[in-house]
């Protein structure tokens, strides 16, 4: 329709990232995590810090990873202003993701050796309930078409959850069941009480 809102989206990189510290200093860095929880192997790194100090860290290392090419993420934009963030990247990138009981409770086997994760989403509080979400996880998927496909793995809440959450959207930042349904993923099991671990095929 011609009055829906057309975003566009980019990959995350030291071109686009003075957009990325825009959108994320506007929400104090998002908890000051900067989308760099997942990325530590535990929280080990930061202790002794100031709540200050924990974000200038987070945000110096989220800086540092991605001018090496090690954290991808795609940012969307309403025209030149950045709006949303989609956190992807290979396994590797987030080993907080292994070391989590819940996740090793399900004892996966034969794993994929290419095995992509999507983390963390992010909207702008003046566009939130406006699909940008959705946008942001079709441009990830796009991102890892281009980069060879494979398998991609999210951990979305739960549908009972997302209804009893409904009023709280930061605990929305994995996604929600209904998100990852529309593109084709199926459930792979319970990880904990409020979040699936699910999982689709991208070819490239």
């Amino acid at each position: 329709m011609s009055g829906e809102p057309r975003y566009t989206a980019r990959e995350l990189s030291p071109t686009t990232w003075p957009d990325f510290e825009r959108l994320f200093s506007k929400h104090g860095g998002v908890g000051g995590c900067w989308c760099m929880y997942y990325q530590r192997p535990h929280g080990g790194t930061m202790k002794g810090l100031t709540p200050a100090g924990r974000r200038a860290k987070n945000k110096l290392d989220k800086k540092l990873l991605v001018d090496d090419g090690c954290s991808h993420g795609v940012l969307l934009y309403d025209r030149e202003n950045p709006i949303g963030w989609c956190a992807y990247g290979l396994k590797q990138e987030f080993p907080r993701i292994d070391n989590g009981r819940n996740y090793r409770r399900m004892n996966l086997e034969n794993d994929p050796e290419k095995l992509w994760r999507i983390t963390c989403f992010f909207v702008d509080r003046d566009y939130r309930k406006k699909g940008v979400a959705k946008v942001a996880l079709t441009g990830a998927l796009s991102s890892i078409k281009a980069k060879g496909g494979g398998v991609v793995e999210a951990y979305p809440v739960t549908r009972k959850s997302a209804k009893a959450w409904s009023k709280w959207s930061n605990w929305f930042w994995f996604g929600t069941e209904s998100m990852f349904e529309r593109e084709k993923f199926k459930v792979v099991g319970l990880m904990g009480p409020h979040h699936l671990l699910m999982r689709r095929t991208v070819k490239p």
